[in-house]
């Protein structure tokens, strides 16, 4: 099985549905270089984390908060109206916490 890593920052707070088999959403950021003489770009991945490591993940990372993610890529396909659509998930195996965002440290200092 392939196994991938990301670094970034989360986009927005983590969402989960709070169930006993709890799925928990977010998305990470990060730039990246782009070319000589041009902007930088921004790349952002939507990542899917299951059961307990999920919930640690969405009771304790706030947007701007930097995650460190070790993650598979499951390949997804459905029908929408009689077509076969093709996509993919970014599912968390392992994640570490780095750099606390504005948010965090605003609710650390007081």
């Amino acid at each position: 099985m392939q196994s991938n890593i990301f670094a970034g920052r989360v986009a927005a707070d983590p969402e989960t549905n709070g169930q006993e088999n709890s799925v928990t959403r977010l998305t990470l950021m990060t730039n990246e270089y782009a070319g000589e003489g041009k902007d930088e770009r921004t790349v952002s991945i939507p990542f899917t984390a299951f059961g307990k490591r999920g919930e640690v993940i969405a009771n304790n990372v706030r947007k701007g908060d930097q995650l460190i993610v070790t993650y598979r890529i499951e390949n997804n396909r459905w029908q929408k109206d009689g077509v076969d659509q093709y996509g993919y998930n970014f599912i968390i195996q392992d994640f570490e916490f780095g750099a606390a965002g504005a948010a965090t440290r605003e609710a650390l200092a007081g």
